[in-house]
């Protein structure tokens, strides 16, 4: 007969008594759902005992399966288990850094979790989407001194939800909306089967003293240190050891947002744009002084709009085919989807001809920039001596696929360049090209991008890739359009360093040390900056609230470093660590110590991958013969494969698919084999 140990967790009793703990003597044949029963009669209290299950701590494991034997189980005398509700409340920290506690599952794997999570907030497509916790060395950092509005909660069960019964648990399935069979969409709008949300509001802008609390210089070590803190999808809480009302941060995982549409994802837009916000805010992702301006007068208009008296109706938002050419980018996918096809009119592949300026950095050179004759072609460039030689051998010819496409842009100064990264067997070579306007720029960088994914501009995308370029270009002037000049600037209730990073606000009023006006009694703003972000302001005036947050995630989208998440690596045959950059479709290789990328390889380019997780290896082999394998030092190697594998499994969704997902294909991609 086997000796097994059973406990009631404190609070698991209608009386909310102590832990009660118990001594069984049972026989290994006997099944869990038995030994539950058993446990419950012992107990002998009335109450709802169907959420609860047996947890094995010893083994950090649920003992779900209740048919199954306890020897089956390899449950021995030895055993210690605890009779624990499988939902429990959880602190979670939303995208717009607000903190919501909710009772979410405790022994579900963390993809079901979430997703459980997502139906409640009324986030769709919660396959983006996970958990992030904490590491001890940010705990640290960010104790130094405490923000009220960080250590706010807000009780999900105390909200008026139209979607949750009165009486029902949080953790009720009943929330999912009612979607259309034939194309997947919802038969409603947000605002008419969720009512008033408080997640569809944007938060207003922190004092610049809170800022400057929460904000903290990143170096490429510390945003490695943050994302080894996402949680495993294919486990469960508490077997991460995820306690009781401990807090986790909600967040975009996946920076591939399928399928964004204004009319019935007023949540998830919104949540995209305050984590966007904040990305900017504590400068987690780089970006120019001008888009700084830029990000800074959409955040105003949006803050304006937000804070308005008229009341906000989602229900009258465009439908998706109406803003999707001007926001194509929006809808991200990997390389070889669905939304990109040739065009069905075109015999010939388009071509560029142009006269561009072009530099190629070398040690001890301080040549300029010189004019060449410029040809683009398929995934090519070639550049000539001049237009009238050609007809004949370039000067040299540029392969584009498989390059990174930097932008080198200062729409003020009239700065239209691009700057290429080429691989290179033994790194990349960098390649800069000047061009003369705004159209000019436009149309090369948008084919530039293309040849990179290996598409030419004969792809339908390449059009709305450059009207995406010259709209984001349109944005960072800061000079009024026609017709429009800029407000009062003295009239204007403005803190602009609300708007601003704080180290960018301190740079710009050490720079400009002008007169100062009093706005909202919250002390001094630089004259100039208010200004400036109010000139930038012109051309997001007349944007809707949904408009301007999608054009925000736009600009956000559109910078260099977007969606890239850092890990400290060693390559096999490598005797120093170096970081790898993952994005949604390539992966970076950079050197530790100048932060320079040394080589790229995009997933449309891989043939296969692998984990072996004996030594804890990730092998992966791509096109041309090229392979690679490195082993994980600031995280485990399941963080790495998981976000490869996930970023497969997202390139496989279309529009005709309708909400459900294949959970099995996600987690064959991502699981482990340990």
């Amino acid at each position: 007969m086997n000796a097994v140990q059973s406990r009631s967790p404190q609070g698991s009793t209608a009386e909310g008594e102590e832990s009660m703990r118990f001594k069984l003597r049972i026989k290994g044949d006997l099944h869990v759902g038995g030994l539950m029963l058993k446990l419950v009669e012992k107990i002998s209290e009335c109450y709802d005992w169907s959420d609860h299950a047996l947890w094995w701590g010893q083994r950090n494991m649920w003992v779900l399966k209740t048919h199954w034997t306890l020897d089956k189980y390899g449950i021995q005398s030895d055993a210690d288990l605890c009779y624990t509700p499988q939902h429990k409340p959880l602190l979670l920290q939303l995208p717009n850094m607000k903190t919501v506690k909710m009772t979410v599952s405790y022994s579900n794997v963390v993809f079901k979790a979430v997703a459980e999570i997502c139906r409640v907030l009324n986030i769709r497509r919660p396959e983006e989407v996970s958990l992030l916790k904490h590491t001890e060395d940010c705990k640290k950092k960010k104790k130094k001194e405490k923000n009220a509005f960080l250590d706010e909660v807000l009780d999900m069960d105390d909200l008026n939800l139209n979607t949750v019964a009165s009486g029902s648990p949080a953790h009720s399935k009943t929330m999912v909306a009612t979607y259309d069979p034939e194309n997947g969409m919802p038969l409603t709008a947000t605002s008419l089967w969720f009512g008033d949300n408080p997640f569809t509001a944007s938060q207003p802008n922190l004092p610049p003293a809170d800022l400057a609390k929460m904000y903290q210089a990143l170096s490429l070590e510390d945003k490695t240190t943050i994302n080894a803190g996402w949680l495993d999808s294919s486990r469960s809480l508490m077997e991460q050891g995820i306690q009781e009302d401990d807090k986790l941060l909600l967040r975009f995982k996946y920076h591939v947002f399928f399928d964004l549409n204004p009319k019935y994802d007023a949540v998830r837009i919104t949540q995209l744009y305050e984590q966007a916000r904040w990305c900017i805010l504590l400068e987690e992702i780089d970006c120019t002084d001008e888009e700084m301006l830029m990000f800074a007068s959409l955040q105003y208009h949006i803050c304006k709009l937000t804070t308005s008296s008229e009341p906000l109706d989602f229900s009258n938002e465009p439908e998706i085919d109406e803003v999707e050419a001007a926001l194509s980018n929006l809808e991200v996918t990997l390389e070889g989807g669905n939304t990109d096809r040739l065009l069905e009119d075109i015999t010939d592949i388009p071509e560029l001809a142009d006269s561009l300026r072009l530099f190629r950095p070398r040690k001890l050179s301080l040549r300029p920039y010189k004019e060449y004759w410029f040809v683009f072609k398929d995934t090519s460039i070639s550049y000539y001596k001049n237009k009238e030689s050609s007809m004949g051998e370039p000067i040299e010819q540029l392969h584009l696929r498989g390059c990174e496409v930097v932008p080198d842009v200062n729409v003020t100064d009239k700065k239209f360049g691009i700057k290429l990264l080429l691989p290179v067997a033994d790194g990349m070579n960098e390649v800069y090209i000047r061009c003369d306007n705004e159209v000019q720029y436009s149309k090369w960088k948008a084919a530039c991008v293309l040849a990179s994914k290996g598409k030419t501009m004969a792809y339908s995308s390449y059009r709305s890739e450059v009207k995406k370029i010259q709209s984001f270009l349109q944005m960072k002037s800061l000079a009024p359009s026609p017709g429009q000049s800029a407000s009062n600037v003295e009239a204007m209730d403005m803190v602009a360093e609300c708007f601003v990073s704080p180290r960018y606000a301190k740079k710009h009023k050490s720079k400009q040390p002008l007169p100062c006006i009093n706005t909202f009694s919250l002390g001094c703003v630089p004259l100039q900056l208010t200004g400036r972000i109010q000139e930038a302001h012109q051309h997001v005036a007349r944007l809707s609230l949904m408009e301007a947050k999608m054009r925000f995630i736009q600009a956000w989208q559109s910078l260099p470093e977007f969606g890239i998440k850092y890990y400290i690596v060693r390559f096999r045959g490598s005797k120093k660590d170096e970081i790898l950059g993952i994005s949604y479709n390539r992966m970076i290789r950079i050197d530790m110590s100048s932060s320079l990328p040394v080589t790229t390889w995009r997933f449309a380019n891989m043939k296969q991958w692998n984990v072996n997780w004996e030594i804890r290896q990730v092998a992966i082999e791509f096109d041309q013969n090229v392979s690679i394998a490195f082993s994980c030092v600031s995280c485990d190697c399941k963080v790495v494969h998981e976000f490869i594998g996930g970023y497969i499994f997202l390139s496989t969704r279309s529009k005709d698919q309708n909400e459900t997902l294949d959970e099995e294909l996600f987690h064959k991609l991502t699981g482990g084999q340990e």
